[in-house]
């Protein structure tokens, strides 16, 4: 497991993670403008299909702990139920 940025969109019924590196060019804290990041994973999951939320969480469990996993997945079915588009941004 690495350092860095975790990013979740959501589009309809379709959820992609993204896992970025870090890029300490921009900063070390949190704040630091992040959107840049070299992006080293990314996988695209349809709601639609068999199993998405395991999908989802194998995945999110590669890249962090399962307790930023179970929050990265309460906000991914908050937000599926409101059925808005959203992006969220994490860092670990």
């Amino acid at each position: 497991m690495q350092s860095g940025i975790i990013q979740v969109k959501i589009d309809d019924s379709r959820v992609t993670i993204i896992g970025k590196e870090w890029d300490y060019s921009k900063g070390s804290r949190k704040g630091s403008n992040q959107t840049n990041a070299k992006e080293f994973t990314r996988i695209t999951i349809d709601t639609n299909q068999q199993n998405p939320g395991r999908l989802l969480s194998q995945k999110l469990f590669d890249l962090t702990t399962s307790y930023h996993c179970d929050n990265i997945m309460k906000w991914i079915n908050q937000t599926l139920n409101k059925d808005v588009k959203r992006t969220i941004q994490l860092h670990w």
